[in-house]
């Protein structure tokens, strides 16, 4: 995905604001063997651009002074209550580098699982991003998960999931997390609970008392 940047000369609160009521939103590119450089962007264009998942979870192609390099979103900071991006920070991707980056799942197939469609149940997404570390031209956009295959009472965890080629996932010690769980729903508790209550034989009535003997 691509975005162009501008030079930015100028930094501090006061310039920021007045970047900011010209239509630019003020920005900084860190990392590597280069200094930081501060930039600017159309905040319209960026506003746009932050609305699609690739932005946050690829490698990026910004143009500046009509030189292309590859960064990778790292910060937006957004305006309390209104519609407005008051600064955002970008990486410097290195080609020979490793980067941590959290990708989305994509989930797909869980209406035609045996859980949902047979057993009435819910297919909990207990985790819906993953952190991996990869080199730059392995990084995923996404990680597609195949949920077809649930069946009731069943756990889906992260061993269960193959990871695109050369990518590793980073677990923070938790070794094998679950990412998809079933549940079993109220409704799916009626329908099992119906067949039971109908096999129950009914409460026997008390018996009417015996009239009172005629002396």
């Amino acid at each position: 995905m691509k975005f162009v940047a501008f030079e930015r000369a100028k930094q501090g609160t006061g310039a920021s604001r007045r970047l900011r009521n010209t239509g630019r939103t003020p920005a900084i590119v860190y990392g590597g063997s280069s200094e930081p450089q501060l930039v600017e962007l159309d905040h319209n264009a960026l506003w746009h651009a932050l609305k699609k998942e690739a932005f946050h979870s690829s490698v990026l192609e910004m143009e500046l002074n009509g030189k292309s390099s590859q960064v990778l979103l790292r910060d937006v900071q957004m305006h309390p209550y209104k519609p407005l991006v008051l600064h955002i920070d970008f990486q410097r991707v290195d080609a020979n580098t490793k980067l941590h980056m959290k990708v989305p799942f994509h989930f797909s197939g869980e209406e035609n699982s045996p859980a949902v469609k047979l057993d009435l149940c819910l297919v909990n997404h207990v985790v819906t991003e993953l952190e991996i570390s990869c080199l730059p031209k392995d990084l995923p956009e996404f990680i597609a998960v195949d949920l077809s295959g649930l069946k009731k009472g069943d756990s889906l965890h992260l061993a269960d999931i193959k990871l695109p080629k050369g990518v590793t996932a980073v677990t923070h010690g938790k070794a094998n997390p679950v990412i998809v769980s079933v549940v079993t729903t109220a409704a799916e508790e009626s329908a099992a609970a119906a067949p039971a209550a109908e096999a129950a034989p009914a409460a026997a009535a008390p018996a009417a008392k015996a009239p009172a003997a005629k002396k």
